[in-house]
Parts: C-alpha cells; structure tokens; sequence
C-alpha cells in the first residue's frame, strides 16, 4: 500500500508524545495544532495517529464518531493538520499518508498543512491563511502598511488608548463568543469548554499571549488572544468590543502588538481568512498569503454515502 514508505497507525495511547512533538517542532512545516497535548484538549483524546518509521514523518487523524462510523473531521479552533515532516514532503508521501488515511476512515472532511499541496490532488480546495514575519526593525515593518491603515491608525491617535498586556483569559473568551459565537453555530458548547481547557494550558507553559486596548477608564475596546511556539505567534481569536469600533481599536491593537515582537525571529499568523473583508484587513498589515488545503474523500458504502 504505502511501499516505498513504512506508516503505521497508532491509537492515541500507542503513541509517544515525546517523539511525536519533536516531529513537530523540527518539522518546517510544525504547527502548534499538531502538537499531542493540543490534539488531547480539542479532540477529548479522540485522534489517532499516522506515522513514518519512528516518527520521521507524522498525521494527526483527529476523529468523531456517528452511527458507530468513525470518520475524520476538524476540531473547532485548530486551523490546519495534515503531514508534518523534518524533512522534504514530496508529493508520493502525500498520496501515501492520504491513501492510507482513507483505509482506516472512510469519510474525511479535514484541513491539510501549508506544506501539503500535492499537484496529483486536484480535489485540494487551498483555503487563505495570512503570515507577517516579524524578523526585521518596526520601522520597516510599518514602511509596508497599506494607506487604508495609515489612515486608520491617524485615526486612532485621536483618542487617547492604551495597549495593555494580560487581559484576563475568561473576560477574554467570553467578550469573543458574545460577538462571535452566533456567526459559528457549528462550535458548540463542549467545543468552548475544552479550548478554555487548552488556553489555562498554555497559560501554565508560557505559551500564550493576551492583549488588550483600554480608554482612558481602563474599558476594554479590544483583546486579542495568541498562543505562541518557537515560531509562530497565533491570533486564533482577535475581538473588536462594541466601545471600541468607533476609535479604530483593533488597528490600534495589532500596530502595538507589530511593534512590540518587531525584530524577533517569528511569524505572526493571522490564521486566515477567506472572508474578503477579514483578508484585506490583515493584508493591510503588509501580510503575504501562505494557503492551506481542504481535504476530502467519501468511501461510505451505500447507502450512507448519500448523506455526505
């Protein structure tokens, strides 16, 4: 099946976390999505594993169950799996991990890696993700603002904000569901409750970031939550509060935040998005676009292959 390449699939307790994280963050490619405590928090343990030789190259299968079918889908708040690798991924070991994720899951409807595109896929539908890296001066950074946000950010200079750091994690959560929760009905309760679980985690490893803009009262005009890893910081959830829209906060906020990591070896993901209006704002920031793919296949035995 997968000759020349040796995959295993492990279940979730078969795995080793140690050597599967370090895949991970040797992997050019490496996402904090991928890594195993990430996947236990957004999945409630429900992911298996594919893996290359020991551990040289790796898939998460993050699955779901209905009508006592296993089937792989995306959890909420995890952008992009797929293949990670410490090494090159050509196009056969992509059809190799694909094919065999195929046998063991016969429906699939989940988001491949930036480092996925596979030419002999056409069905890979890329999705828009957007990176600024953050390796250089902030005066160069801010030489490659659009003029929209020049003129949004003259804008906000008119009234007087503060950028603060660590607004708290549950004020947080609960402004960004309280606005954008309605737009997402597919997210549900459970899916809220283990990405607070996943974020008190990250609190305790050092790896998140949450940022804020106060008036002059100390309200809050808008947050910004960002895990983090040796490579990449994540706006997963960015908030422009009621109070704020008016005085261009979320600008403001992510000029501060450019500001404030300029010159670091990181990139800033702004984790999409194929939303137009989302896209040309972020891509205002100077941003460049790094697609990730959609992935499907149906291999459902009728009759339950009509209802996907």
């Amino acid at each position: 099946m997968n000759a020349p390449y040796h995959i295993r699939r492990l279940g979730r307790q078969e795995i080793d976390s140690g050597k599967w994280d370090a895949c991970i963050e040797d992997a050019p490619n490496g996402l904090i999505y991928g890594r195993a405590f990430y996947l236990d928090h957004m999945t409630g343990g429900r992911w298996d594993g594919l893996v290359l030789d020991e551990y040289r190259a790796v898939m998460p299968l993050t699955w779901k169950s209905k009508w006592g079918i296993r089937y792989l889908a995306q959890p909420a708040f995890t952008q992009q799996l797929g293949i990670f690798s410490a090494t090159e991924i050509p196009g056969d070991l992509i059809a190799a991990f694909l094919s065999a994720s195929g046998e063991y899951y016969r429906f699939a409807e989940i988001f491949l890696n930036y480092g996925n595109a596979h030419p002999a896929y056409p069905g890979l539908l890329p999705a828009t993700n957007l990176i600024l890296s953050l390796d250089a001066p902030y005066t160069r950074l801010a030489a490659n603002y659009k003029k929209d946000l020049l003129k949004n950010l003259k804008e906000a200079a008119r009234t007087p904000m503060e950028y603060i750091s660590g607004p708290g994690l549950s004020e947080t959560l609960a402004g960004y569901r309280q606005l954008y929760g309605p737009r997402m009905p597919h997210v549900k309760e459970q899916a809220y409750a283990r990405f607070q679980s996943l974020c008190e985690d990250l609190q305790e490893r050092g790896e998140l970031l949450l940022r804020g803009v106060v008036d002059t009262k100390g309200q809050l005009l808008a947050t910004a939550l960002l895990p983090r890893d040796k490579k990449r910081i994540y706006l997963l959830q960015s908030t422009l509060l009621p109070a704020g829209r008016d005085k261009e906060a979320n600008h403001f906020l992510l000029d501060r935040l450019i500001e404030e990591w300029a010159g670091q070896p990181l990139l800033l993901d702004f984790e999409g998005s194929d939303l137009p209006g989302v896209a040309h704002f972020y891509r205002n920031f100077g941003s460049v676009e790094e697609p990730y793919y959609f992935y499907r296949h149906n291999r459902l035995p009728w009759p339950l292959k009509l209802f996907k």
